[in-house]
């Protein structure tokens, strides 16, 4: 093992390995990778995956390193991403093959953002994890807004809850991903007998100690609020079906029907599946409940802005987060739509792949909510809200965080569900809620509906796949992380302070090709 070693990191011989040992390494190592996070929680993969990609790059050629973290990407985003076959194959009513074809070409895709990064990593800069971590970073952000963003699988997700997420609340998710690839990297170094990365390692174990111990925010001196998060559990494949709407609201309806009095109601994503204009005594009559219990209700449902439609010229409709009730209102638009989960890109174009989502109204036709937009008003409190997908991007939650008391977000994972992709969901809100010192409460269709605190912790959830009321408690919280302050700035300028000085103190010629060294 440690000859085969050496010759990965060329270390003893002048000779290395065929290429085709590190491609076929990093596809491994990729596929490995989505294992660290939720529901399996093997974080130890998290530091094994990558350090096999940077093992695999070692004296390689940019060009042979593009095609190593390309084949690393692609294991990444197939394996990672597979939850999509659900939605494209049981909802989509697209045939297998062709389904699994999908996600190869979305994998092939996506896995060029590693590519680029290993491509770059060779070409310009010196072989160290100062350079090598700074750059993973970099390109996990850049997902988080190229071509709309897919900010998934991000490294420092594996360790929400452990070890070293007490720098999220200081740098977010990215100072966290900067730590765990720098480890990564040090593992294969001190293998390599580069045992003084030994000292760098165990300051940043200690430095994640040291960030646990600080606070940032505290709990306003007030009641909780008593909320109820419901849970109604509707088959996607019938969701949308006018003859079950009416069975949607009498579902959500009786589950409700004990919880009138508590201060919150959540309801999930598009929990009420028609419009507003076609369903306003239904509105009117939840209002005046409200109001007579004493209780907010707040419900995701579909909203055509007549006003805007007759301005623009036609139909404007968004997805949104609806609040009224007893001193409470409101409405949230949601501003990112996620591809193939909620509206289907190109759709003229892919309407003979995906027939059966051309006619849910979840799928198409809806517009972007504005940036900024005011939080929920819940009884003399702000509730920064976030609309299924929108979760997975840290800076418009910061943004939504930063002028509210606590946080909601609802959706819809009933899409994915049986896979991994729900619990990923969750691991995201709990990353959020740690990053802004802000509660968060979860209402979703089919699960995982959870409160969670503000240090990121699962206070309660409700069992999945079946209908289920939550109950807790959700404190107002005041003051703000060093994150909700400055945002990604810190980590994504000290990465690239670290590639500029890399750049200037690099070897003559960084990209060695196997003609050079002959």
């Amino acid at each position: 093992m440690r000859t085969y070693f050496d010759k990965l990191l060329n270390t003893k011989e002048q000779k290395q390995l065929p290429v085709i040992f590190p491609l076929l390494i990093s596809l491994f190592s990729g596929a490995i990778f989505s294992f660290a996070l939720a529901p399996y929680h093997w974080w130890w993969l998290a530091i094994l995956s990558p350090a096999l990609l940077y093992a695999s790059l070692r004296k390689r050629s940019a060009k042979q390193a593009f095609f190593i973290g390309w084949s690393y990407g692609i294991g990444l985003w197939f394996v990672g991403a597979f939850w999509l076959y659900t939605s494209i194959h049981v909802y989509g009513d697209t045939n297998a093959v062709l389904s699994v074809l999908m996600i190869a070409i979305m994998a092939l895709l996506m896995g060029l953002f590693t590519a680029v990064q290993t491509w770059l990593y060779r070409r310009f800069f010196p072989e160290t994890p100062l350079t090598f971590a700074p750059l993973w970073v970099l390109f996990e952000w850049s997902k988080t807004w190229v071509f709309t963003g897919f900010p998934w699988l991000f490294a420092g997700y594996a360790f929400t809850e452990r070890f070293i997420d007490g720098y999220a609340p200081m740098f977010g998710i990215f100072g966290v991903s900067f730590v765990v690839i720098v480890l990564a990297c040090a593992v294969v170094e001190i293998l390599n007998r580069r045992l003084f990365w030994a000292i760098p390692s165990a300051l940043l174990l200690l430095g994640a100690w040291g960030a646990s111990q600080l606070s940032f925010v505290q709990a306003k001196n007030e009641r909780p609020l008593e909320v109820s998060l419901i849970q109604g559990n509707i088959p996607q494949d019938l969701k949308w079906l006018t003859e079950y709407q009416i069975k949607t609201l009498e579902i959500y309806a009786n589950l409700t029907r004990t919880e009138w009095g508590r201060d919150l109601i959540v309801w999930p994503e598009s929990s009420i599946p028609m419009f507003q204009t076609d369903i306003e005594p239904f509105l009117d009559a939840m209002k005046v409940q409200a109001d007579k219990t004493g209780s907010a209700w707040v419900t995701g449902i579909p909203y055509w802005d007549l006003k805007q439609s007759q301005a623009e010229g036609y139909p404007m409709y968004y997805n949104t987060l609806m609040a009224t009730g007893f001193e409470s209102e409101g409405l949230y638009k949601k501003q990112r739509l996620v591809p193939f989960g909620e509206y289907i890109p190109l759709s003229g174009l892919l309407s003979w792949v995906l027939p059966a989502l051309q006619n849910d109204p979840s799928m198409s036709g809806f517009s972007r909510g504005e940036k900024d937009q005011k939080p929920l008003s819940i009884r003399h409190h702000r509730l920064g809200s976030a609309i299924c997908y929108e979760v997975a991007y840290p800076n418009l939650t910061r943004r939504n965080a930063a002028q509210s008391d606590f946080l909601v977000t609802v959706s819809n994972d009933a899409w994915f569900t049986g896979t991994a992709g729900p619990q990923q969901h969750l691991q995201m809100v709990q990353m959020r809620a740690k990053e802004n010192g802000r509660w968060f409460i979860r209402a979703t269709n089919t699960g995982v509906t959870a409160i969670i605190d503000h240090q990121g912790h699962i206070v309660k959830q409700a069992p999945m796949d079946q209908p289920a009321v939550l109950r807790g408690n959700l404190p107002a919280m005041q003051g703000e992380t060093l994150y909700t302050r400055l945002s990604d700035w810190p980590v994504l300028g000290f990465s690239l302070l670290l590639l500029i000085l890399g750049w200037l103190y690099r070897p003559r010629k960084v990209d060695v090709s196997f003609k050079s060294r002959r």
